[in-house]
């Protein structure tokens, strides 16, 4: 039987781990302090625990200091698991937070209890992320626990902050360490689809905007006396709008849909009454622009369609970035898509083809850092959502995925 089998072996045999795992994990609400929560720190502590107690000793912390939590600090930690070459390790990146519950009457199940049920383990974080990092634990664990030694080290990366923003994991980590190099292999088991064929290696820009007008107010019925601030914001708001039409115009058929979003928003109340004509107005644009227009040059045509509203409204326009993030693409190329798609095609038996998203995920701030990475799982895209579910099943799949990854020289 050769290393590969005996591995694949071993890990059809630890659907008990895995539920008792995920339950552990599941058990400690890893809220940031933004969502009304401590950090993941306890969630962190009782990992390191299980991880030591099953044979994977040498973790170390790469903690960011936070002082919102009671802990003071944010945990990042990596776990080695030593492979025959010294080069090119593969590294794969878990984000240890979660979301909160929403809505606790939409639950089936207490969310913070996994509930094992038809295959499936459920529970607040059980997909987002606890599948990809319970996936790349038991890979990881194959090799220990066997005695196999993985052709290339095995890096195993557990994160903090990934739902509120990465200031406290991937960004601080990038800022203040020096853990990567150019022809590390990078999964992060975050993003995927249900039948494993959407290896992610590129994201659009993503900026979103507070939009904000001020006018005058005054009397509805005596409208020549004000400057109708509601008006000039919806007629700048069509026209931001019309940009993906007029200036935005590339098409990319690696992602879906295929070109920019310029997309108005949220509205923020303006006067209580229906006859006044308000003097202020907000609201805010969201745009997932193509890799091949920065936001800088966004930012430019709507200060220029500022403008033009101020001169035909009387009005005073400002604009302000409430998140702004873009990146380089991962070429669809570059040696970890192949191998990747080998790996899922083996284990898996599809053809696992590079696309491209809208959303964001960390692996924006690694590439904008000059490290190609690739966003893939087999997943049944649950996040965030009521009744929260991952299948044993592709727990183990994707597992098998990663230790065979592990094994390619």
């Amino acid at each position: 039987m050769t290393e590969l089998a005996q591995i694949s072996k071993f890990l059809d045999l630890q659907e008990k781990g895995i539920i008792e795992l995920e339950s552990l994990l599941t058990a400690y609400p890893a809220l940031a302090p933004e969502s009304g929560g401590i950090g993941e720190i306890e969630k962190a502590a009782a990992l390191e625990k299980w991880l030591k107690a099953e044979g994977i000793q040498n973790i170390q912390h790469y903690d960011a200091p936070d002082e919102r939590v009671p802990s003071k600090v944010r945990p990042n930690l990596v776990a080695t698991i030593p492979g025959k070459r010294k080069d090119s390790p593969v590294w794969i990146m878990a984000h240890l937070d979660v979301v909160p519950e929403g809505e606790r009457s939409l639950w089936d199940s207490d969310p913070w209890k996994v509930v094992v049920k038809d295959g499936k383990v459920y529970g607040r974080g059980v997909e987002d992320n606890q599948q990809g990092l319970v996936s790349s634990v038991f890979a990881a664990l194959a090799f220990v626990k066997l005695g196999i030694v993985p052709e290339r080290t095995i890096k195993l990366l557990f994160i903090a902050d990934e739902e509120v923003g990465s200031k406290f994991g991937i960004q601080y980590l990038l800022e203040h360490h020096d853990l990567f190099s150019k022809d590390d292999i990078i999964i992060i088991p975050d993003g995927g689809s249900p039948d494993a064929t959407e290896i992610e290696v590129a994201e659009k820009n993503i900026c979103w905007l507070k939009v904000t007008t001020k006018g005058k107010q005054t009397h509805a019925a005596m409208p020549d006396k004000g400057a109708n601030a509601f008006l000039a914001g919806c007629d700048l708001a069509l026209r931001i709008h019309r940009l993906e039409k007029t200036a935005f115009t590339a098409r990319d058929a690696l992602f879906s849909p295929d070109r920019s979003t310029i997309s108005p928003t949220k509205k923020e109340a303006n006067v209580p009454n229906i006859n006044t004509i308000p003097g202020e107005d907000v609201f805010y644009v969201d745009m997932r622009l193509l890799p091949v227009y920065p936001v800088s040059m966004a930012l430019e045509e709507i200060s220029r369609l500022s403008h033009a509203i101020e001169a035909e409204y009387g009005v005073k326009v400002s604009i302000d970035v409430v998140q702004s993030n873009e990146s380089r693409a991962t070429p669809a190329t570059a040696p970890m898509v192949e191998m990747l798609a080998r790996a899922a095609r083996q284990v898996y038996g599809v053809e696992a083809k590079p696309i491209g998203i809208g959303g964001g995920t960390v692996g924006a701030y690694l590439r904008k850092a000059g490290y190609d990475c690739v966003v893939w799982s087999k997943m049944n895209e649950t996040a965030h959502q009521p009744n929260e579910n991952a299948d044993i099943a592709n727990i183990i799949g994707d597992a098998k995925v990663f230790a065979t990854l592990a094994m390619m020289e």
